[in-house]
C-alpha cells in the first residue's frame, strides 16, 4: 500500500518484491499526474490588513480582467536602480578570488534604452544576469549589492520582465505563427476566443516586423527556417506575450549581420518608446545602432568607467580627461578602444591597465554628477498600483487539462512534422531488419537453428531498444532548455509536458518497431502464426517506449546532449549483459540479481522467447538433442514465464523512467544567486527594507529622519535638555552602549570630544571625587544622585545601571 498525495493507492502485483515497488512507484505516478494540480509560479500574497477586500474594488478588477486587447498590452513603468553589485568567483582551492563585478552602480529608466558596453569579458553578460535575476548559484561564487525597483527593493513577484537569451531555442517544426499563438494560449488566460487571440498575434506580428515570415517554419540546424534575425525577434515577441515592464537582451545582435542587428535594435528602440525599461548587452554596435541608445554603461574588467546618457555626452566626458575622439569615428569604436586592454606587448598591457584605472578613480569622484540626475522620489502606492502590482505577478495560467490539450498539440506537431528525422528512423529501421533477415534467411528446423533464433531474437531487443534511446537522447536535451525557460515563466506544469509527450510520441514511435517487424519476421522465417507476429510486434513496440522513457531520464541527468550521448549506450550496455542470453538467470551473482529485474533487453528478451520457442518442434537424431521449444525456454530459465508478464514489467519500466525524469527535471529546476547587502548597509536599513515589502503604505518608523550626532562637551550641558528624544531611540542607544562596555576590552574611544565614561570608584575613595571640579551646570542636584547611584547599584542588575546611566547624561 502506498500513500501519495492524501491518497491510498493499493497495488497488487504477482511476482517478486521488486514488481511490487515498480507497480507502486508507476501507480503514484499515475496519480500524481492525473490528479495533482498546477501550482502557480509565485504565491497568492494575502494581505489582511489592506484595503482591497471592499466589493467596489473586487468589482473593478474583475472588469480590468475582462479588458480586451488593448488593456493586456498596458505596461507598468519600472526604473531599476543598482548600486555597489559586487561579485566575485573563488577558485577551487580558495585561496585566489576574481572579481567579476566591482562596485557597479547605475539605473535604467522607462522608456529609455540602456547598453552595457565593454570588451569580451568585462562582465556585461554576469551584470545583465544579477539584473534580471538570472545568475546561475554556484558554491563558490559571492554577490552582493542594493538593488532597486522604483525605489523599492527588488522582488520578482513585484514586476514581470522579459530576458532575451543569445541562444534562440524554439520547436523547429512550427511556424512563427503557431509559436507565437501557443505562447499566447499558455501565457495568457484573459483572451479566450479565437478571434481575439489571433488579432492580439497578429498585431504583435506586425509590430515586430514578422508578418512575411508568419507561415514559415521555425527551422534549425536540420531543416532550413527563418534568418537569426527574425528569430531573434522571435523570441522577443514570445518574451513580450504578457507585457513585461522590463526588458533584458543578452548581446541580441551577435552572430547577425549588420542590417538584421540594426533592425532587433531598432525593434528594442521602439519598444522602449512604448513605455518599456530596455536594457542590453553589445559588444561593439556600428553607427547607427549606437544612436539608438538613450544611456549607455561602459564596463572594463567588471569595474565601472562611464554611466550615464549616450549620444556626445559620453565623448565630452572622456575629452576632459586628454581622450578626445577624432574626427569622422563611431564614438562606439572610440569607447571601445578606450577601455579595452593592448595585448600586444608588455608595454602596453602596463599603459592600458593604468589608463583604465584612472578612468575609474575618476568616474567614482564624478559619479554624482552623472548618475541618478532625475532620482525617483519614494512616493506613495495607491490602490490602483497595488492592483495593478497584484496583476502583474506571473502565474501559471489555465488549468492542468488546457495545459495538456495545448503541449499535446504541440508534442505532436513537432513529432508528426519532423521529416528528416523520421525519415532517418525509417530507413535505418528497414535497413536492419533486411541486413538481420539476410544473415538469419529462412531459419529451419534444425539443432542449428536453435543458437539462431536466440542469436536473431537478441539482436531484435538490442536492435529496438538502441534505436529508441539514441533518438530520444540526442534531441531531449536540446528540448529540456525550452521546457526550463517556458516553465521559469509559469506557463505549464511539468505533469501535463511529461504526459503529452508519452502520448502524443505513441503513434510515430511505434511506426518503426511495426516497420521493422513487418520485414523482419517473414524473411527469417520465424514460428508462422498471425498471432505470434502480432505478439512479436507488440513486444518490440513496447520495448521501443520503455527505452524512450529511459533516453529521456538519461536527458534529465547528464548536463549536457554529449554527456547523454556517453552514458545513455553505456547504461544499455549493462542492461544487454544482464539480458538473459549472456549470462544465465541462476548463474548470475546475488549482489547483481536486481538488475534484470530493471533490464528492458531481458523482458524483451524472455517475451520474444515465449513467443518463438513455446509449441515448437526441432528435428532431432537421438535422444540427446532438443526436441521441442520448452527444453530450450527450460535451459533460458523462462520456462514458467508468460508473455502478458513479460509486457506488464516492460510498462513498469517505462513508467519507472517517467517518474524518474519527473524528479530529476523538479530537482535540476534552475537556481539563481540571491543578492546580498554590502557590509555598508546596517541593520536598521534592512528593517526598513523588510517593513516596505510587507506594508503598503510603510509605517512611519520612530527613526525615520533621525541622525546620530557626536554628543557636545560638557559645557554646553545645558542645551542638552531642550530636545526630547522618543523613548524608541533612547532605549536603543542605552542598549547599544551597554553591548559595547559588555564585549570590547579596552572600552573604544568615546565621540564625545574627549569626554569618558568609566566606572564609577568603590566608597573609600569618595574623598577623591569630591575634590574633582564638576561644571557649574550640574550643579548640587547632579552630586546627590551620583550618590543614590552609588548605593543602589549593588541592587541593580547590569542593564538597569546602564539605564540609569543613560538617563542622568541626558538630563
Amino acid at each position: 500500500m502506498v500513500v501519495f498525495g492524501g491518497k491510498k493507492v493499493v497495488s497488487v502485483v504477482r511476482g517478486n518484491g521488486m514488481g511490487q515497488v515498480l507497480a507502486a512507484i508507476a501507480a503514484a505516478l499515475l496519480l500524481r499526474l492525473f490528479s495533482g494540480p498546477g501550482p502557480s509560479l509565485f504565491p497568492e500574497e494575502q494581505d489582511d490588513d489592506d484595503n482591497f477586500n471592499d466589493g467596489k474594488e473586487r468589482i473593478n478588477e474583475e472588469e480590468e480582467e475582462k479588458t480586451p486587447i488593448p488593456g493586456v498590452l498596458s505596461v507598468k513603468p519600472i526604473t531599476v536602480q543598482w548600486s555597489n553589485i559586487t561579485c566575485s568567483l573563488a577558485d577551487r582551492s580558495g585561496k585566489t578570488v576574481r572579481f567579476l563585478l566591482k562596485n557597479v552602480s547605475g539605473e535604467a529608466k522607462p522608456g529609455r534604452l540602456l547598453a552595457i558596453m565593454g570588451p569580451s569579458g568585462s562582465g556585461k553578460t554576469t551584470l545583465l544576469n544579477v539584473l534580471a535575476g538570472q545568475l546561475a548559484s554556484a558554491s563558490r561564487l559571492h554577490l552582493s549589492g542594493i538593488l532597486q525597483l522604483n525605489g523599492r527593493p527588488f522582488s520578482s513577484k513585484n514586476f514581470k520582465f522579459a530576458y532575451v537569451r543569445q541562444e534562440d531555442l524554439f520547436f523547429s517544426q512550427l511556424t512563427v505563427r503557431e509559436t507565437v499563438s501557443l505562447a499566447a494560449e499558455l501565457q495568457l488566460s484573459n483572451i479566450y476566443s479565437a478571434e481575439e487571440r489571433d488579432g492580439y498575434v497578429d498585431d504583435l506580428l506586425f509590430r515586430l516586423g514578422l508578418v512575411n515570415c508568419a507561415d514559415s517554419n521555425v527551422g534549425d540546424a536540420k531543416v532550413r527556417g527563418i534568418s537569426g534575425g527574425e528569430k531573434k525577434r522571435l523570441s522577443l515577441a514570445c518574451e513580450l506575450m504578457a507585457s513585461p515592464s522590463v526588458i533584458f537582451a543578452d548581446e541580441p545582435t551577435t552572430g547577425l549581420d549588420a542590417f538584421q542587428a540594426e533592425k532587433v535594435m531598432e525593434t528594442l528602440s521602439q519598444l522602449a518608446r512604448d513605455g518599456h525599461t530596455v536594457i542590453c548587452s553589445i559588444h561593439q554596435p556600428r553607427g547607427s545602432v549606437y544612436v539608438k541608445f538613450d544611456d549607455i554603461l561602459l564596463l572594463a574588467e567588471g569595474a565601472l568607467i562611464y554611466a550615464g546618457p549616450a549620444h556626445d555626452e559620453p565623448v565630452s566626458y572622456f575629452s576632459k580627461f586628454g581622450y578626445p575622439c577624432p574626427d569622422h569615428v563611431n564614438p562606439a569604436e572610440f569607447l571601445a578602444d578606450l577601455i579595452s586592454v593592448d595585448y600586444t606587448s608588455t608595454e602596453s598591457v602596463y599603459f592600458s591597465r593604468k589608463r583604465i584605472d584612472g578612468l575609474v578613480e575618476a568616474f567614482v569622484r564624478n559619479s554624482s554628477t552623472i548618475i541618478y540626475k532625475t532620482p525617483l522620489p519614494r512616493t506613495e502606492v495607491c490602490k490602483t498600483n497595488k492592483i495593478a502590482c497584484r496583476k502583474s505577478v506571473v502565474k501559471r495560467k489555465g488549468g492542468w487539462w488546457r495545459q495538456f490539450r495545448l503541449l499535446l498539440k504541440r508534442a505532436w506537431m513537432q513529432a508528426s512534422r519532423d521529416g528528416p528525422t523520421n525519415k532517418v528512423r525509417a530507413r535505418m529501421s528497414v535497413a536492419s531488419a533486411i541486413i538481420f533477415g539476410s544473415v538469419f534467411w529462412r531459419m529451419g528446423r534444425s539443432q542449428t537453428s536453435i543458437q539462431d533464433r536466440m542469436g536473431l531474437l537478441q539482436v531484435a531487443a538490442i536492435n529496438t531498444a538502441m534505436a529508441a534511446l539514441t533518438k530520444t537522447v540526442s534531441v531531449f536535451p536540446k528540448e529540456r532548455a525550452i521546457v526550463d525557460r517556458e516553465r521559469a515563466k509559469g506557463s505549464y506544469a511539468l505533469g501535463p509536458y511529461l504526459l503529452s509527450k508519452l502520448l502524443a510520441e505513441i503513434p510515430i514511435g511505434a511506426a518503426f518497431p511495426l516497420m521493422f517487424g513487418a520485414v523482419l519476421y517473414p524473411m527469417a522465417r520465424l514460428h508462422p502464426s498471425v498471432p505470434r507476429f502480432g505478439k512479436f510486434c507488440g513486444i518490440v513496440t513496447v520495448e521501443s517506449f520503455a527505452a524512450s522513457a529511459m533516453g529521456l531520464a538519461v536527458g534529465a541527468m547528464a548536463p549536457t546532449p554529449e554527456a547523454a550521448l556517453a552514458l545513455g549506450p553505456s547504461l544499455m550496455t549493462v542492461f544487454i549483459v544482464f539480458g538473459g542470453y549472456y549470462v544465465n538467470a541462476e548463474n548470475t551473482p546475488v549482489i547483481f540479481r536486481w538488475i534484470p529485474r530493471f533490464s528492458l533487453i531481458k523482458w524483451a528478451f524472455q517475451g520474444l522467447c515465449l513467443n518463438e520457442f513455446r509449441d515448437l518442434q526441432f528435428d532431432h537424431h537421438s535422444s540427446l538433442d532438443i526436441q521441442t521449444g520448452e527444453q530450450v525456454l527450460e535451459r533460458l530459465s523462462f520456462g514458467g514465464g508468460r508473455i502478458r508478464d513479460t509486457v506488464i514489467e516492460q510498462g513498469r519500466i517505462m513508467l519507472f523512467w517517467y517518474w524518474i525524469t519527473y524528479l530529476l527535471l523538479q530537482k535540476n529546476k534552475p537556481k539563481y544567486m540571491q543578492l546580498q547587502l554590502p557590509p555598508t548597509v546596517s541593520q536598521l536599513q534592512i528593517q526598513e527594507y523588510e517593513k516596505e515589502e510587507t506594508a503598503e503604505p510603510p509605517p512611519a518608523s520612530p527613526i525615520q529622519g533621525f541622525q546620530q550626532v557626536d554628543p557636545p562637551p560638557l559645557d554646553q550641558i545645558e542645551f542638552i535638555q531642550q530636545p526630547e528624544l522618543p523613548p524608541a531611540i533612547g532605549q536603543l542607544q542605552m542598549q547599544e552602549e551597554y553591548e559595547k562596555e559588555e564585549t570590547t576590552e579596552p572600552p573604544p574611544a568615546s565621540p564625545t570630544r574627549g569626554f569618558q565614561l568609566v566606572d564609577p570608584p568603590p566608597l573609600d575613595r569618595i574623598d577623591s571625587i569630591q575634590q574633582l571640579d564638576l561644571p557649574t551646570a550640574a550643579g548640587q542636584l547632579q552630586i546627590q544622585e551620583f550618590e543614590k547611584e552609588e548605593t543602589a547599584e549593588a541592587l541593580a542588575s547590569p542593564v538597569q545601571v546602564s539605564q540609569q546611566k543613560a538617563s542622568n547624561l541626558h538630563r
